[in-house]
């Protein structure tokens, strides 16, 4: 499959691609996006419809995986689902623009739609990282923390539990991103046990794929 990731950083990119690779059981090709010089939440909401347009008309992409951190805002829920969509809620969100621009997208000849695929990475994509090393980090616990809980963990602590700094540079962070990405593929039960709404999201997005 001809893949395109999305997400808050090339680091995570990376990391979300491996992944990604595990859940489908075979590699996928590297689809080349757009050149974005700012990342973060902000950043990936606002480039999303022109992503989505550029890989419909300009590429041979089959696939779109984007992964973004909730932070301290709402955290997915199944009733989402059932529900209209719910603003407050990330992933919703971006679900409403997937489904808003590809409605409006013309057929390319010889072109199915492009697939896509999201993720919430609660609250933080290191969370994710950190997942089988430290038993305490969870969407369960962030949900806690959300209700003024206290828990074990900030974000501030995840970033620094897994790059050993707040402000990885580049080459760090896609180290350390990498490698937690292989660990993680042979346990994505964990992951999606540990992380069943965020995670679990893009997992079965991908798995109908």
């Amino acid at each position: 499959m001809r893949l395109a990731v999305l997400s808050e950083s090339s680091a995570d990119e990376a990391a979300i691609r491996i992944i990604i690779d595990a859940i489908r059981g075979e590699a996928t090709e590297s689809v080349p996006s757009l050149d974005l010089r700012s990342r973060g939440w902000p950043s990936v909401e606002r480039i999303l419809p022109v992503v989505l347009k550029h890989l419909h008309y300009n590429t041979d992409a089959e696939g779109l995986a984007v992964v973004v951190d909730s932070d301290d805002s709402t955290i997915h829920q199944p009733d989402h689902e059932q529900s209209e969509i719910f603003l407050e809620c990330r992933l919703c969100r971006l679900r409403n623009i997937v489904a808003s621009v590809q409605a409006g997208l013309t057929p390319v000849v010889n072109r199915s739609p492009l697939k896509c695929g999201i993720g919430l990475a609660v609250p933080a994509i290191e969370a994710w990282y950190r997942c089988g090393v430290d038993p305490q980090i969870n969407e369960a616990a962030w949900v806690r923390h959300l209700q003024s809980q206290s828990i074990t963990y900030t974000r501030r602590s995840l970033k620094l539990a897994v790059y050993g700094t707040e402000r990885p540079n580049i080459e760090t962070a896609t180290r350390f991103a990498i490698d937690s990405a292989n660990r993680l593929s042979d346990n994505l039960q964990l992951l999606t046990r540990l992380f069943p709404n965020g995670f679990g999201a893009l997992a079965r997005d991908i798995t109908d794929w």
